[in-house]
C-alpha cells in the first residue's frame, strides 16, 4: 500500500533521519508515493534528497490546510517541538511551538481529512514524581511535571490529543511515548551528563534511564505508517541502566549527593548564572520515568532490535567514551 506522507520537524535530528529512510524505501510494497518535509529552518539544496518536497513552514502559521489538500497527504508524522531550548528561548515561545504548534496542525488535519496523525510524544509526558511505579505502562495517568516546560507541554498535547480522539475519531492517532533516544551521532543535554569528568547520582536514588536507538525509532514511526495499528505505545528499548552502571561503563566515577542538599546548592547557584539548573532538577534525576515497552511489541508489533545496554555501548564506542 502506498502513502503521501507529511512530516513536520523533518530538518531535526529524528526527522531527517526518518525522511531519509522513508526516501530509501523505493518501490516495494510499502512505499511513501509523496514525502513532505516541512521546518521552520530551510534544508540547503545540497542537503535534499530526490523526491523529497521540502517546504518551509512554521507549524503555528496559517497555511498547512492548504498544503495538505494540495499533496492529498493521509499521513501527518508530527515531530515538530522544542527539546532542548536555545539560550534565546523562553516558556512562552516553547508553549508556542510544543502545544498551540500541535493544536494547529491537529485542525489542519481534521479540515484536510488526513487519515492518520503520527506523533512522538515522551516518558517525561508521565512526569518526574515519587509515586510513579517502578515500570510504568500505557495506562498510567500522563502528570508532566509544570515545573518542566518539555514534561508539562507533553502532557498538555496528550490530554488535547485524548480530546480529538473523542470529538474526530476519523483521524486515527498513534502516540509514540519514546525514551531516551541515543544513536551513533546523539547529542543533547542527556549525553552531555555523560561526558562529564564525574557523573552525579542522589542518595536513595537508581536514577535510572531507558535508552531507545534512533534507528528503532524510525523502525516504530515507520511501522506505525504501514501496519494500520493505531494507539499508544511506550517507545524503549529491554531493560533499564541506573546513573552508578552508566559511570561503571564509562569508567568514571559516581558522585552520590543527598538530595537536600543538591538542591540547596542549585537553589543558590542557579540565580546567579553559575548553573544551567534549578533545584527542580533534583526531581529529574531522582524519579526518572522507566517505560515498560511489553504493548509495543506485544500489540504493536514492533520489537526494538537493541536492548538499553545495547544502545548505550553503541554510544559509548561511537563517541570514545570508557574504557576500550
Amino acid at each position: 500500500m502506498t502513502h503521501r506522507v507529511l512530516v513536520t520537524g523533518a530538518a531535526g535530528y529524528l526527522g531527517s533521519t526518518l525522511v531519509a529512510s522513508l526516501a530509501r524505501r523505493g518501490d516495494g510494497a510499502d512505499r511513501v508515493e509523496r514525502i513532505v518535509a516541512t521546518d521552520v529552518r530551510e534544508t540547503p539544496p545540497e542537503q535534499r534528497l530526490p523526491g523529497v518536497e521540502y517546504v518551509t513552514l512554521d507549524i503555528r502559521a496559517p497555511g498547512l490546510e492548504a498544503l495538505l489538500r494540495r499533496h492529498a497527504i493521509d499521513t501527518v508524522v508530527h515531530l515538530a517541538a522544542i527539546v532542548t531550548p536555545g539560550p534565546k528561548s523562553n516558556r512562552e515561545l516553547e508553549y508556542s511551538v510544543d502545544v498551540l504548534g500541535t493544536k494547529n496542525v491537529l485542525e489542519a488535519c481534521v479540515a484536510a481529512g488526513v487519515g492518520k496523525f503520527i506523533v512522538t510524544s515522551s516518558g517525561a509526558a508521565y512526569g518526574y514524581h515519587a509515586d510513579n511505579p517502578e515500570w510504568l505502562t500505557e495506562d498510567d495517568p500522563v502528570r508532566g511535571n509544570e515545573a518542566f516546560a518539555y514534561s508539562h507541554h507533553k502532557r498538555l498535547v496528550e490530554e488535547m490529543l485524548a480530546d480529538y480522539r473523542v470529538m474526530h475519531p476519523g483521524l486515527r492517532q498513534v502516540v509514540l511515548r519514546v525514551g531516551t533516544i541515543l544513536g551513533e551521532a546523539t547529542r543533547n543535554q542527556i549525553t552531555a551528563l555523560f561526558e562529564r569528568k564525574r557523573l552525579l547520582a542522589i542518595r536513595g536514588s537508581a536514577s535510572p534511564f531507558v535508552f531507545i536507538w534512533d534507528q528503532d525509532v524510525v523502525g516504530a514511526i515507520e511501522h506505525a505508517i504501514f501496519s494500520g495499528r493505531d494507539g499508544i505505545y511506550n517507545v524503549a528499548g529491554d531493560g533499564a541502566l541506573g546513573i552508578c552502571e552508566i559511570a561503571a561503563r564509562l569508567g568514571k566515577r559516581c558522585v552520590t549527593i543527598p538530595p537536600g542538599l543538591l538542591r540547596a546548592a542549585l537553589a543558590v547557584l542557579h540565580p546567579l548564572g553559575l548553573s544551567r539548573y534549578g533545584p527542580e532538577q533534583v526531581d529529574f534525576l531522582r524519579y526518572r520515568p522507566v517505560l515498560d515497552n511489553r504493548r509495543l511489541k506485544e500489540q504493536f508489533g514492533y520489537v526494538p532490535k537493541l536492548t538499553s545496554a545495547e544502545v548505550f555501548e553503541l554510544f559509548r564506542k561511537a563517541r570514545g567514551l570508557g574504557p576500550g
